[in-house]
């Protein structure tokens, strides 16, 4: 336990919320490290009475940043995930929310100076090996979260954020299709296995008895269809070359269906085991990558612009999210794209 406490920023970062450290800040031994970030969230327990979470797996989650000493990169991000109602820690996954955040606390925090009324950041992502470039407001040397960028699941306007993605495929499984397969069937229903930033697993809502428009409450409810797609997850994760996946956080689960209001898809994500009020940034960017994947349960009920350039709007619980991908002369993608915004809530120490 710490009396002193340790000097942390607490941020919102796209739809997440959770606490930007220093890594020299934290304990250097992972354990400590960990036992510290425990406390100070609160957990194990539902309800995070003890600590700073927020009850919830998107508000229960850590940045660790670090000046980087890789050539052309800024700084390092480690995102760690806190579990809400079990004593675990993990760097399993990335976090493209919480990544909306890293720039403006790298330039408050003096790991990167400010450049002119924008600043961009390099930001390199420990969890998986990937670069992603975000662009912050920076008027007169100091970061600005004012201004009109909405996004969906949050209130109000900020300042936009503009975050490209690069080299994504693969980042946990090793290749984009990690089973080699465009669709394979799983205790009876066709998914497909993919990873573009994120470890998904898609299937058709229809496929496993829904309609895919439920609301998060609704879909939390109901046991059944938990355990069913529990079951597959279980099921893939040797194929997806994740090992044992029945404590990690990856893959998520992504139950699409054909958009409603005038995007490319509509889907509700399990994270894994909760349903998403809305959906992972870099989740959302290979639900959209699947829905090129010619014969995919996405493709199947997506509709997909035409072009090299597409925007594809992902529908959620609570709004939309655009995805700007880029592909190459063979369809594959090569680049992608979002806005997120960000906002800092606190500055101080938080006590383990």
């Amino acid at each position: 336990m710490s009396e002193t406490g340790i000097r942390c920023m607490w941020m919102r970062g796209g739809t997440s919320k959770g606490g930007f450290f220093l890594k020299a800040d934290l304990p250097t031994e992972h354990s400590a490290r960990d036992a510290f970030l425990l406390r100070a969230m609160g957990s194990p327990d539902p309800r995070q009475i003890d600590g700073m979470g927020g009850a919830d797996p998107l508000t229960s989650k850590v940045a660790v940043v670090t000046k980087s000493t890789r050539p052309g990169i800024d700084v390092d991000y480690l995102f760690l995930q806190i579990f809400v109602d079990k004593a675990i820690v993990t760097d399993a996954q990335n976090c493209g929310n919480m990544l909306a955040g890293v720039a403006p606390f790298a330039v408050e925090r003096g790991l990167v100076a400010a450049s002119g009324s924008e600043t961009r950041v390099a930001i390199f992502m420990e969890n998986t090996g990937q670069v992603a470039v975000a662009t912050v407001q920076t008027p007169g040397g100091t970061v600005s979260y004012h201004g009109d960028a909405a996004i969906d699941g949050v209130p109000g306007t900020a300042a936009p954020i503009p975050t490209e993605f690069r080299d994504t495929a693969g980042s946990s499984c090793g290749a984009l299709l990690p089973s080699g397969n465009a669709v394979d069937v799983v205790n009876g229903v066709p998914v497909t296995m993919i990873d573009n930033g994120m470890p998904c697993v898609v299937m058709k809502a229809a496929d496993v008895g829904i309609t895919g428009y439920e609301d998060r409450e609704w879909l939390d409810a109901n046991a059944d269809l938990k355990v069913r797609i529990e079951a597959i997850r279980l099921a893939v994760g040797e194929r997806m070359n994740l090992g044992d996946v029945k404590e990690k956080s990856v893959p998520k689960m992504m139950i699409v269906a054909p958009p409603r209001n005038g995007g490319a898809i509509c889907v509700r994500s399990f994270i894994p085991h909760r349903a998403h009020a809305s959906i992972g940034v870099l989740g959302a960017v290979s639900v959209a990558t699947a829905c090129l994947v010619e014969g995919s349960p996405a493709a199947d009920v997506a509709v997909v612009p035409e072009g090299a350039r597409k925007t594809l709007s992902v529908e959620h619980p609570t709004g939309e999210m655009s995805c700007v991908l880029e592909v190459d002369g063979r369809g594959e993608v090569v680049t992608a794209a979002l806005l997120r915004t960000a906002r800092k809530l606190m500055d101080g120490v938080v006590f383990g």
